[in-house]
């Protein structure tokens, strides 16, 4: 997608460690014609999957995952990072280990949104080692619902996600590949 590409090089500021900040228009402040965008071509892509859910993961996931699910007609499901008082035992649960906060978070989802009878696409912001994306598919098998596919925003292929993904053949779409990145300059992978 070439406008979230020419987005990440004018707005993306490339931290230490490789961490990409995309604070002003996916991570904290949001903007919704360039969601808008994504969540089409996610649909676009994976039109022709029967997907009856989509799921992905607070909170940096919700923003392309709604306009994914508004673009496919079905609804939204998103993990929880956090417990919630609403969520009590009814729950399918992982550790998810984050890259970018050092830390392993429990994630849940509802066994009230998710099950067998569902064909799930997951969708996140980011794939970089694949944990978040790990622990969604974990989610998925625990519901017994199948995995149409993963559509991520932004991947950084120089790191081992993608990898890790193929090994499971889980068909995989990414919006935005970073070859490399440096704090001046940006290479994308063309599709």
């Amino acid at each position: 997608m070439k406008n979230l590409e020419n987005r990440i090089v004018e707005d993306g500021i490339v931290l230490e460690n490789n961490i990409l900040d995309v604070d002003s228009f996916l991570n904290h402040q949001i903007d919704p014609v360039l969601m808008q965008d994504i969540g089409k071509e996610f649909a676009r892509l994976f039109r022709d999957e029967d997907i009856t859910k989509v799921l992905t993961v607070e909170s940096s996931g919700i923003a392309p995952a709604v306009f994914t699910g508004l673009y496919l007609e079905v609804p939204v499901v998103f993990a929880r990072k956090n417990k919630s008082v609403t969520l009590r035992d009814n729950v399918y649960v992982t550790d998810v280990y984050s890259y970018t906060k050092e830390t392993t978070t429990e994630m849940s989802a509802s066994k009230l949104f998710l099950s067998n009878q569902d064909k799930v696409l997951i969708i996140d912001d980011f794939l970089a080692n694949g944990q978040a994306v790990s622990g969604l598919l974990a989610l998925c098998r625990q519901a017994g619902a199948s995995v149409a596919g993963v559509g991520i925003v932004i991947e950084k292929s120089f790191q081992k996600g993608r990898i890790l993904l193929e090994g499971s053949g889980i068909r995989l779409e990414s919006l935005a590949r970073i070859e490399k990145m440096d704090p001046d300059s940006i290479t994308f992978i063309n599709h």
